[in-house]
């Protein structure tokens, strides 16, 4: 049994690491992590079940839909007691005929509405425990706006509960007046740590629930990224792209991971379970999606349902970020 902690308001206690299913999308799209076996992604699923992971988080746009049908192909055979919660997210409008283009942030209601009903039909689900808005909108639809129809479709019973994903506070005060936020979706690691300053305290003083992605920073957090590694990084790899991934910022990141080896080794867990159990240790966050490519890679961070990190650990984290200038945002949870 692993740790859980409610989901704000939703009636929902999420175990305090879900599987995020990002990377399972395959290749061949704009923000893509390279090829993937799908029959590899089913099994890291169903092992990420039988750990007790009872989320998954993943997005219609994540290899164009296909991630949402890899999910949807997991969850076929499990017995209802056993199926985990699934949430997706919706918002972002692609061209099929062209996926190298990224996709557009749309809000009108009527795209998402289509949203939703792709996904329950890839997922092959009667209702989406948590669907999201993936990015603020780009075409003029007004957060208020695109808002009152999440809303709507909690009442009309498609979804359970609704949330929004890389808003800010300004955005979360507009759509708060129009309905409650059940949840937000924030990236947050200890390279990439600015919500914990605001979005995050947010979220703690209106009870909605947070789930923080990239809490290994796609990667570079697992302790076994290398500088070899990236450069080895196709052209299909969104990450061959970043700056985060080449140059001085790879070489403080690689940096900081060293630093954080021994703190991991005295808490006996991977250096992947020490970043992911940091996040876990900001006030405000319910749990954190963690993605995986293959059963293996769950054994690595699951520890950090469980790990809570004490005085000692974070001040030495906090001493190690300073000494590689990694990262922006709060030092210390």
């Amino acid at each position: 049994m692993l740790q859980t902690a409610p989901l704000g308001q939703t009636g929902m206690d999420l175990t305090r690491v879900g599987f995020g299913a990002w990377a399972i999308g395959g290749g061949d799209w704009a923000h893509a992590w390279g090829p993937q076996d799908d029959d590899e992604s089913v099994h890291a699923i169903r092992y990420a079940v039988e750990s007790g992971v009872n989320w998954i988080d993943t997005a219609g746009v994540y290899g164009l839909g296909h991630s949402e049908e890899v999910v949807g192909r997991a969850l076929r055979d499990l017995p209802p007691d056993d199926r985990p919660y699934v949430f997706t997210k919706g918002g972002l409008v692609w061209d099929p005929a062209d996926r190298s283009q990224p996709a557009s942030r749309v809000g009108r209601p009527d795209s998402i509405r289509r949203d939703v009903e792709s996904s329950l039909r890839r997922l092959g689900v009667e209702r989406v425990d948590l669907f999201q808005m993936h990015w603020p909108a780009e075409d003029g639809t007004p957060v208020e706006e695109y808002w009152a129809t999440f809303r709507d479709l909690v009442d009309e019973g498609k979804i359970r509960a609704a949330g929004l994903s890389n808003h800010d506070v300004k955005q979360l005060d507009a759509a708060e007046s129009v309905g409650h936020v059940d949840a937000l979706q924030p990236p947050l690691s200890v390279i990439r740590r600015d919500a914990a300053a605001d979005v995050i305290p947010w979220s703690a003083e209106h009870d909605t629930g947070v789930i923080v992605y990239s809490p290994m920073a796609s990667g570079l957090l697992t302790g076994s990224f290398t500088a070899e590694r990236a450069a080895s990084l196709g052209a299909d790899d969104w990450r061959s792209r970043s700056e985060q991934f080449a140059g001085e910022g790879l070489r403080r990141n690689l940096a900081l991971v060293e630093d954080l080896r021994p703190i991991a080794e005295r808490r006996g867990v991977s250096v992947a379970a020490l970043a992911v159990a940091w996040t876990l240790s900001v006030p405000g966050v319910t749990a954190a999606i963690v993605g995986a490519r293959r059963p293996s890679q769950i054994d690595g961070w699951v520890a950090a349902a469980g790990l809570e990190l004490d005085d000692a650990d974070l001040d030495d984290i906090a001493a190690a970020v300073t000494a590689n200038a990694a990262g922006t945002g709060p030092l210390r949870p």
